[in-house]
């Protein structure tokens, strides 16, 4: 437990450091704390889903980006990628490997 807690108050500090904002202006964005904020930053303390859900708000983040560095900023609101994403899943392999060849193609340099 207490190294998800790490894992996730690295995360919550590299988003906030990211977006520009202080302890004191994520808490204050969050309705949370400045307390709060430094205790799950630091590892101490976990959070309730209430409150993850109310920093990712503030982080402007999908909060499973709180839990992962796999996930790059901002992906899971774009809702048109989670819309592709999820069409790509129903694809059989060799489909998957046409429509590879499609997309390799229309991003390939033009000139």
């Amino acid at each position: 437990m207490v190294d998800l807690r790490t894992r996730f108050g690295r995360l919550v500090k590299s988003h906030r450091v990211r977006a520009g904002l202080t302890q004191e202006a994520l808490a204050e964005r969050a309705n949370i704390s400045t307390d709060m904020i430094s205790k799950i930053e630091g590892g101490s303390s976990g959070a309730r889903f209430a409150v993850i859900s109310q920093i990712a708000n503030a982080l402007e983040v999908d909060p499973a980006e709180l839990f992962t560095p796999n996930l790059p900023a901002g992906q899971l609101q774009r809702a048109a990628l989670t819309d592709i994403v999820s069409r790509l899943g129903s694809l059989s392999d060799s489909e998957l490997r046409w429509l590879n060849g499609v997309i390799e193609a229309a991003l390939r340099p033009k000139g």
